[in-house]
């Protein structure tokens, strides 16, 4: 048996609660920041940004938005 099927034997004894604190403690901890990554969606996002202002690109509406993923 490996380490994490041992975890998750162990967490499947836990309350709701602590399973839910686990997973808080998880997700923080796996949510670092990455200084490579951070640069990398901030040009995507100048990108994006001038192609919306140079109108290469066109808005779409939160409604628009919103029906498409109801019908998804």
């Amino acid at each position: 048996m490996t380490k994490a099927e041992k975890l998750a034997n162990e967490i499947s004894l836990l309350t709701d609660i602590e399973k839910l604190h686990l997973l808080d403690s998880l997700l923080t901890d796996l949510d670092k920041p990455d200084p490579a990554i951070d640069r990398v969606w901030a040009e995507e996002a100048r990108k994006r940004w001038a192609a919306y202002k140079a109108g290469r690109v066109a808005g779409v509406s939160y409604e628009a938005v919103m029906e498409k993923c109801r019908q998804a």
